[in-house]
């Protein structure tokens, strides 16, 4: 359950109370209830996105950009790398393990060599292969397919420290 929080301002000499401000409890204690916070915090964070199913792509990129973020997404691992590789700035590697050419893991280790502070999350239908990408790279999280985007784009707050803000509208 979420909890709320109402701003009340009384007007000044009048018993009458205006501008009710409902908030997220979240929202203020790492906002202040400022609507524009978040968004003021995660658009300088620039998300690469490799996903080879494009209706799974584009539903990924409408979440993490509602959600504030920069995304960058590509349909494959080698388009992913090439990105980095020109030089390109990401905070996120989000990647789908299973994909052709390339996959995600290989993708990881590479980009993770280039750019080491780089944080990376895996996106998975398989369980063998959510333990084949933890064991290749410990501190990378791993998202198990299906999961709600509400979790996503909470585990992607939580990778940048943002705390459990809230993620209406996905």
């Amino acid at each position: 359950m979420l909890a709320m929080f109402a701003a009340l301002k009384q007007q000044p000499s009048s018993s009458v109370m205006k501008n009710v401000k409902v908030c997220p409890l979240s929202s203020i204690l790492t906002d202040g209830c400022d609507p524009d916070a978040r968004s003021k915090r995660t658009q300088m964070i620039h998300i690469l996105l490799a996903e080879d199913d494009d209706v799974m792509r584009q539903y990924l990129v409408r979440a993490l950009e509602r959600a504030g973020y920069r995304v960058t997404a590509v349909d494959r691992g080698t388009a992913a790398l090439d990105l980095v590789e020109s030089g390109e700035a990401f905070d996120l590697l989000l990647t789908d393990i299973v994909m052709p050419e390339m996959d995600g893991i290989e993708l990881a280790q590479k980009v993770t060599l280039i750019h080491a502070d780089m944080k990376v999350m895996f996106i998975t239908g398989f369980s063998a292969v959510s333990l084949k990408a933890g064991q290749a790279m410990p501190n990378a999280k791993v998202l198990s397919k299906p999961f709600h985007l509400k979790d996503l784009v909470a585990e992607v707050d939580r990778a940048f420290a943002f705390g459990n803000v809230t993620s209406e509208g996905l």
